[in-house]
């Protein structure tokens, strides 16, 4: 698809948690063009509060946060949205096996290493919505 090419608007409610203000907003620039409606916190507590306040179908987590890291981001919000789950995507600089190896443990569904390879995450959320809308 090309910049110029209308994608429908989607579905999905994105939440990105991204410490870097310069990154959350390039990619949620991006991913509004492509159709998405997206939120930013630039930390976890922000996360948390913004989750509680419209609750998310997918949350694109930056793991390397100050404070609270994005793992305890993930347990906190997957206790807050019971009984829905949003789907976890770690966007991180973090690419080592054990770091694939613990976001798995951790329940997230995807580990992607930054930057961010957007065909790729916009597949993964097309699949999402189709499956969402079974």
């Amino acid at each position: 698809m090309t910049t110029k090419e209308a994608r429908p608007p989607s579905h999905l409610n994105i939440l990105v948690v991204e410490d870097s203000k310069d990154g959350a907003e390039s990619l949620s620039r991006l991913l509004r063009l492509s159709g998405y409606d997206v939120r930013v916190a630039l930390d976890g507590s922000t996360a948390l509060r913004e989750a509680s306040e419209s609750p998310p179908d997918v949350v694109l987590l930056d793991i390397g946060l100050p404070g609270m890291d994005g793992w305890e981001v993930a347990r906190r919000l997957r206790e807050q949205l019971q009984p829905k789950r949003p789907v976890f995507v770690a966007l991180t600089a973090y690419g080592g096996q054990d770091d694939f190896r613990r976001s798995a443990e951790e329940g997230l569904d995807l580990h992607l290493v930054k930057p961010v390879d957007m065909k790729v995450l916009r597949t993964f959320l097309e699949g999402v919505e189709r499956q969402q809308e079974r």
